[in-house]
């Protein structure tokens, strides 16, 4: 296995998870958000189900503290996160909903030093997240006379997402259950979508009657469900062993870039002077926030995405 098949296989999967948002916000015209969400995690739950039976040794969960590992990852990584951030999208554009949930690793590093007892957040730490949390702000702007204005009441749903996805993952750590990860995966999709199904049946917007059942939105479900999901989630698996954790953190600051291309190229849509210093401020927080991890993970990641020969990424063949 090459650097350059590392550093295509990244960029592949920044382009899927990016190009994401705008599949979302295109579909969100022809479904209700919870129950948009749902469906997507029929599919890409059994697509993934099936995934974890070829590939690991145990595919479903067995102990109480494996299922308790499921039930977090259902409620927080899966049907929380994306409630919030299908809901959000209706209100904000794709490239903005991008840039709030590339906060996510300062967020996760922020709950892991309050959670988990090994970590520990330094000043420098301590200001990162700070600038991560400003820089949604600058995105958000919030009118002090007017918070409940559609734009931000939008972006802050958008954040209450990135939080739910951020502490889902310091939980799963905290349990560290054993699971395979594609076995976590998998089974906290389908149980992701029996709530957001449960959810979406609760509210008297949604229905399956609501459903708008045209080319377009069947494309985007589509394009959610078995690029973004399935095949962007055998990129991430296959990444993450290869590559480490922190490498893989940073395809969150180049998804942004795709939503806003897609964005622009599919739905029209212009990225404002603050969504791109917002993300510069998150940027930087998670520079100062992962700053000693990152003086490895750059330069093994500039070798890997830019073909510049040393290294194997962290496990090559």
């Amino acid at each position: 296995m090459t650097s350059y098949r590392d550093g295509v296989s990244f960029l592949c999967l920044a382009a899927l998870w990016g190009s994401a948002f705008m599949a979302i916000k295109a579909g969100l015209a022809y479904f209700p958000p919870v129950l948009f969400a749902a469906i997507r995690y029929d599919i890409a739950g059994l697509f993934m189900l099936g995934y974890a039976a070829a590939a690991t040794d145990r595919w479903r969960p067995r102990t109480r503290r494996e299922w308790s590992a499921v039930a977090v990852g259902a409620t927080l990584l899966i049907a929380s996160y994306h409630a919030f951030l299908f809901v959000g999208e209706q209100g904000t554009t794709s490239a903005a909903a991008a840039v709030i949930v590339s906060l996510s690793p300062v967020l996760t590093t922020g709950f892991a030093r309050a959670l988990l007892p090994e970590e520990r957040l330094t000043p420098v730490g301590v200001l990162g997240l700070l600038l991560g949390l400003c820089g949604v702000v600058v995105i958000a702007r919030p009118d002090p006379t007017n918070l409940l204005a559609a734009g931000v009441l939008a972006k802050g749903l958008v954040f209450v997402a990135t939080v739910s996805f951020a502490l889902g993952s310091v939980l799963t750590q905290r349990l560290d259950a054993g699971l395979p990860i594609e076995t976590m995966e998998a089974w906290s999709m389908v149980g992701g979508a029996v709530l957001m199904h449960a959810a979406s049946a609760a509210l008297p917007a949604e229905s399956v009657g609501a459903i708008q059942w045209t080319v377009e939105g069947v494309a985007a479900l589509a394009y959610l469900s078995v690029a973004a999901s399935a095949v962007g989630f055998l990129l991430y698996f296959d990444l993450l062993d290869r590559l480490g954790s922190i490498e893989i953190n940073l395809v969150s600051y180049v998804a942004p870039v795709f939503a806003a291309l897609t964005g622009f190229l599919f739905l029209g849509e212009v990225v404002d002077a603050f969504t791109v210093v917002g993300f510069l401020v998150i940027v930087v927080g998670f520079a100062l926030v992962k700053r000693r991890a990152l003086r490895t993970a750059v330069p093994r990641l500039d070798a890997t995405v830019f073909g510049d020969g040393g290294g194997d990424g962290g496990g090559g063949e």
